[in-house]
């Protein structure tokens, strides 16, 4: 199978390069003026000399390098260029916290700066690279170059590409992820239910007791009411990845800040739907018992995140992989605290309802000055083959003595055995988890998760309108938004009355929001035309 996917690759490839006269392809790689020239061995399935493939870098939180590793140098680059020979290299790297990564890409982008390949997750900078004109139209790229493998996975979802369209041409390549892979499911300290013998919450009337005794009955035994029940990322909005409250608004009949399918067959925004102001007040009454910090308002995830592993809070929402990071921080500090992912409880109607998400985080954009973007897709072809599909050298994971090792003759990924208990090598790649296929997911959740997740994978409610921005969108859609963060902020967390929910609802329709409907509606209609 590698040796026919070779082979395909260089008679594609050599279509775009020089012949040389051991019949090897050869690629010539500019970068200021200088030129290299290098010989795709087939034999040994990589580029010799070495060839180089330019980008840029972020730093994320949860990214832990051996001592001497670093972004730029590392298992993965050492390997990259071993196996493959591509040399990845890094025009820039930059710690990603308050948007650094996006800001400094956005500098770049002004004077033209701009590496071979880029990959962000942020989605708003995604369209603005695109919309730069400085991007190739990856389409046929990704038709010509692309394994069997990678394109299978992004047949599963193709509406991941809908974004990212511009007059019927592909500028970016979506990075795939699992199915249900930032879904929010409860997270929730089980040593405090114990002590306090309660039951895990099934409904929100449950749901209200067990906060009202994580708040005022000292779960955590120190003698001092410093605990709260529920831990929310608020600045960021209310559907977000960790700290998340797309649930509570769920239950009560919206999912926000997304295009929801009503009964008449039209798309309606969540955030602007009859229970979305029932969960505001829900919310604000939540906030003046005490359940929720009123500093939540200002935190962003991974400060809501922090709330719960500095053992303040007994609840949060996020996805199955928190399970890992951050969640197992909270044992640094509390060696017997016991944390349990528990099912979303029903609403007052019995209604069960989270933000669900489509298997993309992510994309990739080509620089139109690359000679050769073949060589990237050398790069994520194997990974896709091997990596994604656990196969061959990638069986266990992607270097040993990292993210896997041997006890005794058997592998094992058990964090007692692994350097700080586990480097993900796969956040070294240049998608952020190597590859992934979507129908996959069970590969990545553990055994105990999986039943919480799948049990409720019918109130998972994905985002109906999934194609570019629409004209009034660029126009006015940085506006809503602010409106609709500011009402929500002030109804729940300061002296708003919740009847405001009315008024911000015909300021967002007279505001754009009216036009806005109007043409994501039309999107949906000429989408569901064409099937």
């Amino acid at each position: 199978m590698r040796l026919l996917l070779l082979i395909t690759f260089i008679l594609s490839f050599t279509a775009g390069c020089s012949s040389g006269s051991d019949g090897s392809a050869e690629a010539n790689s500019t970068l200021d003026g200088k030129q290299d020239v290098a010989h795709y061995d087939l034999e040994l399935g990589k580029f010799v000399p070495p060839v180089d493939l330019y980008t840029v870098g972020s730093v994320n939180p949860d990214i832990n390098f051996k001592e001497g590793e670093n972004l730029e140098n590392n298992v993965h680059t050492r390997w990259t260029e071993e196996r493959l020979g591509i040399r990845i290299r890094y025009l820039w790297t930059i710690p990603d916290s308050n948007e650094a990564y996006a800001n400094k890409l956005r500098l770049e982008l002004v004077k033209g700066n701009m590496p071979d390949i880029v990959t962000t997750r942020d989605h708003e900078l995604i369209h603005e690279l695109i919309d730069s004109g400085q991007f190739i139209d990856v389409g046929e790229l990704f038709d010509q170059y692309a394994s069997p493998v990678w394109k299978s996975a992004m047949d599963e979802e193709p509406s991941v590409w809908d974004s990212y369209i511009r007059d019927g041409e592909k500028y970016a390549i979506p990075i795939l992820d699992y199915e249900y892979s930032a879904d929010p499911i409860l997270w929730i300290r089980e040593d405090w239910l114990k002590r306090l013998n309660l039951p895990v919450p099934q409904t929100f009337i449950e749901l209200e007791a067990v906060m009202d005794a994580f708040t005022n009955e000292d779960p955590d035994g120190n003698g001092v009411k410093d605990t709260y029940g529920l831990s929310l990322g608020f600045r960021n909005g209310p559907s977000t990845w960790m700290g998340d409250s797309s649930w509570i608004f769920g239950a009560l009949g919206a999912v926000p800040e997304q295009w929801n399918m009503q009964a008449d067959g039209q798309l309606q925004y969540g955030s602007t739907s009859p229970g979305t102001k029932q969960a505001l007040d829900l919310l604000k009454n939540w906030v003046s018992k005490g359940f929720i910090s009123p500093d939540c308002e200002w935190f962003d995830e991974e400060r809501a995140a922090s709330l719960f592993t500095d053992g303040k809070a007994g609840i949060i929402a996020g996805p199955y992989w928190m399970d890992g990071w951050p969640l197992s921080n909270v044992k640094n500090s509390y060696p017997d605290a016991v944390v349990q992912a528990v099912p979303i409880p029903a609403g007052p109607t019995g209604v069960v309802q989270r933000r669900g998400t489509l298997p993309v985080n992510g994309a990739i954009l080509i620089n139109k000055k690359m000679k050769h973007p073949e060589v990237f897709f050398i790069y994520q072809n194997y990974l896709f083959d091997y990596y994604a599909t656990s196969n061959g050298e990638f069986t266990h994971g992607l270097a040993k003595e990292y993210d896997w090792t041997e006890i005794k003759g058997s592998p094992t990924v058990e964090p007692e055995y692994l350097p700080q208990g586990g480097l993900r090598v796969a956040s070294y790649t240049l998608t952020f988890d190597g590859a992934r296929i979507p129908s996959k997911v069970f590969k990545a959740i553990p055994n105990s998760i999986i039943p919480v997740l799948f049990s409720q994978k019918e109130s998972s409610k994905k985002e109906q309108f999934t194609g570019p921005p629409t004209k009034t969108m660029r126009t006015s859609w940085e506006l809503l938004r602010k409106l609709e963060q500011k009402t929500f902020q002030k109804i729940i967390f300061s002296d708003m009355k919740v009847e405001s929910f009315d008024s911000f609802v015909q300021k967002w329709s007279q505001y754009g929001g009216e036009q806005i409907t109007q043409e994501v509606n039309n999107w949906y209609l000429s989408q569901n035309s064409q099937k």
